[in-house]
């Protein structure tokens, strides 16, 4: 199920709004993920092969797990309008097929001159950090983006 939109702007941002994402990690997302990417390591795909490696079983490729932190960010906090500006990423454990990630997103500063939310973002299976790192994002004001506001002369776009 995708998660419900719902559009911040930069004024609604507080340090320490969060949003959570729990999304178990099927086989078919794994598939999906390495024939859109063409990553098609073995250890995601092969049983076979994984049993070989210290996993011991197939593991979800790593950015797929970032790009549930896309999700978060595109979809809720702040959601559509924000552009991602840059990412940081810290692969700290693996995540298996049948996993139930967490994906915690938490804003860390806000930077009122450039529109820029620093945002803290965390992944977990169960109570292991999985990734973790920062995002940092440009979010619209709402004068910016509400077209009404444009037309009122309550904004020019950015």
């Amino acid at each position: 199920m995708l998660p419900e939109l719902r559009v911040l702007y930069f004024e609604d941002l507080e340090v320490g709004l969060t949003e959570i994402l729990l999304k178990e990690i099927s086989s078919s997302d794994v598939v999906g993920f390495a024939e859109i990417t063409g990553d098609r390591n073995p250890i995601h795909l092969s049983e076979h092969f994984a049993a070989r490696t210290p996993f011991g079983t197939r593991i979800a490729h790593g950015l797929y797990t970032a790009g549930l932190i896309s999700a978060v960010l595109g979809t809720r906090l702040p959601g559509p309008g924000a552009v991602y500006i840059s990412q940081t990423l810290n692969f700290r454990a693996p995540v298996r097929i049948g996993d139930t990630v967490e994906v915690k997103v938490e804003v860390a500063e806000l930077i009122p001159e450039r529109r820029r939310a620093r945002l803290k973002c965390t992944c977990s299976v169960g109570a292991e950090v999985v990734l973790d790192g920062e995002a940092l994002v440009k979010v619209p004001k709402k004068e910016e983006a509400d077209p009404l506001a444009m037309r009122m002369g309550g904004g020019r776009p950015a």
